[in-house]
Order: C-alpha cells, then structure tokens, then sequence
C-alpha cells in the first residue's frame, strides 16, 4: 500500500487520511487518530481514513475504519491491516452507481471470503482463534448520511451534550464474569453478518471510534471531556484517551479515531450532476453549420424532451448523434440535471444491447451530449412495420432487451422509461436500449433530495402500476414494461387496454383485467401466455424476480407455475367466454322454443 499515493502507512497500528480540513464548499471534516500497542509486544490493531479529491469524494464520500486482532493469533495483526487497507482502496474502485450499502458490503464480503481462505490454507486452517481473524468498524460519510457497517467489539460513539451516544453493539457471548468469546468477526465464517446503520449528519456532529482496549477502560465522560478539551487538536484528544485507558489499567491494544463534521454540502448543487450544467445551453441546431467542432448534417427527431442531430467530428470524420436540451425545458433545473444525467449513465454502461455516448474529443463549450450513431429504426417503427411478427422473433428481441436491462440492472440502476420508442434496432437487427433520463441510480439519488412521489417519469402505458400510485420504482418496474413490450409485439395492444395506464387507486387498478394474448393470436402456445401475465402482474412481487426467468418461460414451459393455478376461462379469454355462454344460452332458447 505504501505505493499507492492515496494511501500510505504510518505505523503498525495507523494509515494517513488525506487531505483532512481541506478548505472546499462541499462535505469537510478533520480527524484526530492515535493507536498504540500498550502492554502488548505487538500491535495488532489497524486504522485509516481516507479524504479523495473531487469528483470522488461527491461520488463515493469520505471513509474511517478500524480493525482489531485478536490476541490468541499470531497473524490476525496481518487481517486488521489486510481489511482497513484492502477497504479503503476497493470501496473507490466500486461502481459510482452502486449506493454505499451495496458498495460497502461487497468489499467487506470480499476481504471475508479472501481471510477465511488464508487460514483454511495456514497451519490451523480449522482453528479460528490462530487464523487471519479480526473486528471491522467502517463508517463511510457521503453528503449528508454517515453510513456504519460493523463486526466484532469495537465500538462508533456519538458525543452528544449528555455523553456518548452508542451506535454499535457488541458481537461478544459472556461465558462468565471471567471470560468471553467474540461470536461475530471478519474471516471467523466463509459468511459474515454485517450490521449496518445510515445516520443523518448534522454540522458539528463529532463520532469516536475505539478498540475493547480503550472502550472497556477509558469512560464515556472522559472520552466526551478530552474531545471538549482538545477541539483544536484532535490527535491530541485521541493520544489523551489512550493514555487514559492504558493509566487505568489496560492490557490490550489501545486505538482511537475521532471525527467531526466541519461542513456538508448543499444536496441541492450535486457535484457530479452540477458540472455540466454550469456549461451554456447551445442554439438550435441547423444543418451545415459548424458546431462545436461538428458539422451537423441534418435533424433526426425533435420533441418537447430534447432534439437529436446527426453530425460529422470535423477531426476525425466519425458520424455521431447530438443531443441537445429541449428549447422548452431550458428554465427546467431539474430537467437540466436529467439530461446530464443520461451521459454520466451511459458512460457507466458496457453492453452491446445500450446505446454508447461519445468520449468528447475536445473541451465543450455548451450543455449537449454525444451519442453513437445507430442507423437502424426504433421498435415503435418495427412493430407498425411486422404487426404480427414470429414468436421466435419477438424471443430474440425480447432476450436482447433483457441484455440491456441486466447491465442497468447489476450497477442497480432502473431505466424507468422502457418503451418501443426508446428501443433501437440497427441494420444487424442488433438491439440497444437509449434515452437515459429518466434512470434511476441508486448511488447518486442517496445524494440528492427526495424526488416528487407524484412526478411520473416514464410513458404511462409502459409505467408499472405500483410507480403509478407513488412508489418508488424497481427491477420489477422494468420487468413489467419488457412485458408490456412483448405482449404488444405479439398481439398489438396492450395488456390492460388504456384501463391500467388510466388508473391511479389500488381499487381501480384491481378493476383492470388482464387480457389473454391467445385472444389475439391464438396459435401462440398457452404456456408463453402464462409467462407474459406473471410478467405485467399488478403486483410487483407476484412478477418474476430476474429477467432471465421470464426469457427462460418465453422459451420452456414452466410446468411449476403452470402447476401453480390455472386462471379461470373467463380471465384466460374473455371473449371465448362470453361466446361461448352466449350460444348455450341461444340452445337453451330453441329448446324451449320446441317445447
């Protein structure tokens, strides 16, 4: 790690946090740390802190972490130090679009895995108090949340006017007054439990981190009184605690972090949305002007969203697509932001089924974005062009859309707005899902104020009816617009009619009834009509919970859900139904009529 110029060791028991008090507008804080081994012939204890530069620390936050060894091992000094320095660099190697709970607690499940091999592979490799096993306490702060992730003893307090506020709890089972025995810690398991906690941060808000062999002996008043004394210094607090609890007595290694919040940042002026919005917004676009070094050959599409351009790199001669900001919308904070939002997602993605954005070749000088150029037609167009298309056909484009979705999915992002507009198919009949504004990412939304429950991104007849009432959107969300999708692919309607785009109370959802595809086609198997009803279930968690199982049913007869219920005629196929009462009613007529 010493290589590594974000990070270097200081002591067996410290690692540097940088760029602590530095004087920006956004999330600050200052940091006092001080371990020492104590009584002890080694330290086994391991600490750090990490500040990044912007547009890191917007992006992923600031991270404090501290590990402790346990005593009856040999190399559990080598775990403390293997997890708070394997943290610090992994977790700002994770995606940006991953929320810290999700980032965090797949590092920790890594370094988990990787120590617990270490001592399956040692000399004791069955006994866990001679492996690579130790506490982890980690707090990563980002905008205005400190979120807490913790594992064994150690101890995150928060000074308040009355003392010290715990946060964590104990991972220790007390046999006796004499002994215990620590029943959770990282590498003990090939799985570790992983408690976590998101807290609101206030300015002026200090927390302090600690090891067993200051928390167990140093007391919560003079902690809170040595952070009251040395507020000016608080490495200088930190080495007062420690001395404190080695004075009274302690046996253990003696480790302390404090932190305090000097500053947060405005949640209304995001730094990773924000940047591009500074730009100018550009003219309206008309072809052979030179814009910004490309040359625009003609408009391709204009609505009250955006206009896209098709235009020529006048350096490199390669054809892309300009998309620049509604004239409309331009007074449209939000809308600006949305917009820049889709170049910062498309950027993040790497499938061949997501339409790629351009690197800029060169410094911008107006809010626009480059795209790939997909010469090709939209699914809307495709669909109007084979009204009654294959079965074998819409599977593959069905699959290739799922594609797409997976890759928005596993960097948890949700598209919200999937819709045959927003689907491409090029000249190899190769598939890309575009149009990013309306996506949600997880990792930049913990960042940003809460968004209007009422304010429906996506096209009402795609929308799922469980973001229509307000909630928030989901995988499933997708999901049910990929079926909405293929059920229109097949038949050429929608599944509920207008009925469920229109409905806006659980009641009037429940009135809207689904409407069997065999209606239509009915030559399409009844098996592949069960998959697309599970699919654009009302019920999010009566839908699939992957993609890939609703491709696969598309494909095979799921015999289990098959096997599950049938649905009556009358919900199968309506019209049959009533067809079919009809002419045993006008049987029954006739003979009556004999008679």
């Amino acid at each position: 790690m010493g290589d590594d110029p974000a990070f270097s060791r200081l002591s067996p028991g410290a690692a540097t946090a940088r760029g602590i008090n530095a004087s920006r507008p956004d999330l600050r804080v200052s940091i006092g740390q001080h371990s020492d081994k104590g009584r002890k012939p080694i330290n086994q204890d391991f600490h750090g802190a990490l500040i990044p530069d912007q547009p890191v620390l917007a992006a992923k936050g600031i991270v404090i972490a501290l590990a402790d060894g346990i005593s009856s091992s040999a190399v559990s000094q080598i775990a403390s130090e293997s997890a708070v320095a394997g943290f610090l660099s992994d977790y700002y190697c994770t995606s940006d679009a991953w929320p810290v709970k999700t980032a965090a607690q797949r590092v920790i499940a890594a370094t988990n895995s990787w120590l617990h091999a270490q001592t399956r592979r040692g000399p004791h490799g069955y006994d866990k108090d001679k492996g690579y096993v130790c506490t982890f306490t980690t707090m990563v702060l980002k905008a205005a949340t400190a979120h807490l992730f913790h594992i064994g003893d150690s101890r995150v307090y928060r000074v308040t006017a009355a003392g010290l506020e715990p946060l964590t709890r104990d991972h220790r089972v007390s046999v006796s007054s004499e002994q215990s025995y620590l029943s959770r810690a990282l590498g003990m398991d090939m799985d570790v439990e992983i408690d976590y906690a998101a807290i609101p941060l206030e300015k002026g808000d200090v927390f302090v981190l600690t090891t067993d062999g200051v928390n167990d002996y140093a007391s919560p008043r003079f902690i809170a009184g040595a952070i009251a004394e040395h507020g000016h210094d608080l490495d200088a607090a930190a080495q007062a605690i420690v001395r404190e609890a080695f004075d009274k007595g302690s046996d253990d290694n003696l480790t302390v972090q404090i932190l305090r919040i000097d500053d947060l940042p405005d949640r209304l002026a995001h730094e990773i949305l924000d940047r591009g919005i500074a730009l100018p917004l550009p003219p309206l676009l008309e072809p052979r002007m030179v814009f910004d070094g490309y040359r625009i050959v003609r408009a391709l599409h204009a609505s009250s969203r955006s206009h896209l351009f098709l235009a020529v790199d006048t350096e490199t001669e390669e054809t892309v697509a300009i998309k620049i900001p509604s004239i409309d919308l331009r007074g449209d904070l939000d809308y600006l932001k949305r917009f820049m939002m889709e170049e910062w997602v498309a950027r993040r993605l790497n499938s061949p089924h997501v339409l790629k954005t351009s690197a800029p070749a060169r410094a911008r000088n107006y809010l626009y974005v480059v795209m790939e150029w997909i010469e090709g037609q939209t699914l809307a167009q495709w669909m109007t062009d084979h009204p009654r298309p294959e079965l074998e056909t819409v599977r593959g484009i069905a699959e290739q859309i799922a594609r797409g979705l997976h890759a928005f999915h596993r960097l948890e992002m949700v598209h919200q707005d999937l819709r045959p507009e927003n689907i491409m198919i090029d000249r190899t009949g190769t598939v890309k899902i575009i149009d990013f504004g309306s996506t949600l990412v997880a990792g930049v939304m913990e960042a940003l104020p809460a968004a209007d429950p009422a304010a429906i991104l996506g096209t009402a007849q795609y929308t799922a009816p469980e973001t229509l009432l307000g909630g928030g959107a989901t995988q499933r969300s997708d999901l049910y617009a990929l079926g909405v999708i293929v059920y229109q692919m097949l038949t050429g309607r929608l599944p509920y009619g207008a009925r469920m785009a229109r409905a806006r109370t659980q009641a009037q959802q429940r009135q809207a009834a689904y409407g069997s595809a065999l209606d239509a086609r009915p030559a399409i198997p009844a098996w592949v009509d069960t998959a697309l009803r599970k699919a654009v279930h009302p019920d999010p968690y009566q839908r699939y919970g992957e993609l890939f199982e609703f491709i696969h049913d598309l494909r095979q007869p799921n015999h289990d859900l098959l096997a599950s219920g049938r649905p009556s005629l009358i919900e199968r196929r309506p019209l049959l139904f009533w067809k079919s009462l009809c002419a045993v009613l006008v049987v029954i007529i006739a003979l009556l009529a004999v008679r």
